[in-house]
């Protein structure tokens, strides 16, 4: 029987500091829902109430895809739900901002060298919403004729207005820019 209690003794202690190491990780609700809000853009670098400058062309609602979106698409019908979209952000790399926090100012540079070699192009919401964006064009981005990612490098930690077409799928938002083309 005494080796019965101290079992459950054993158990009980372990359930206490199981619940104890997680309650002492779940992140605590700070006045912001951006991740590192001290990490902030420069002076000169656009607020969301005034951004800086824009990004794309706005799109018009029956005109959210490109011919050559609606002709890659399967049966020429992309996929449906798709809408217009202008909002203020702040360009950055999505995946240190996803996996680090990192954004602002402070990490303009890292932005940069992260785009130049691929990384995916986010922009971030004043409520915190994350939007991947890319080139709406769905052949000319994949043949390497458009140069939004130009655009991105040079405002990377700058609050933008960007025009586009919304879409999202199972919580992933992006946001298709229009309007740049090489010419």
């Amino acid at each position: 029987m005494m080796k019965a209690n101290w079992k459950t003794i054993a158990a009980g202690v372990g359930v206490c500091l199981l619940g104890t190491m997680m309650v002492a990780q779940t992140p605590k609700k700070s006045g912001s829902s951006i991740l590192q809000p001290q990490m902030t853009v420069a002076a000169d670098g656009g607020t969301y109430d005034k951004p800086m400058g824009k990004i794309g062309e706005p799109a018009k609602a029956g005109d959210e895809w490109s011919a050559t979106t609606l002709g890659a698409s399967v049966d020429g019908k992309p996929n449906p739900g798709a809408k217009p979209i202008t909002i203020a952000g702040e360009i950055l790399d999505f995946s240190c901002y996803m996996q680090i926090g990192k954004h602002g100012d402070k990490h303009r540079a890292c932005a940069q060298k992260c785009f130049k070699a691929g990384q995916p192009i986010g922009l971030l919401a004043k409520d915190g919403t994350m939007y991947m964006l890319m080139e709406e064009e769905h052949d000319l981005r994949r043949d390497g004729q458009t140069d939004f990612r130009t655009a991105a490098i040079d405002h990377a930690a700058h609050i933008m207005e960007v025009n586009g077409t919304l879409w999202q799928h199972n919580g992933v938002k992006a946001i298709y820019v229009h309007g740049f083309v090489k010419k």
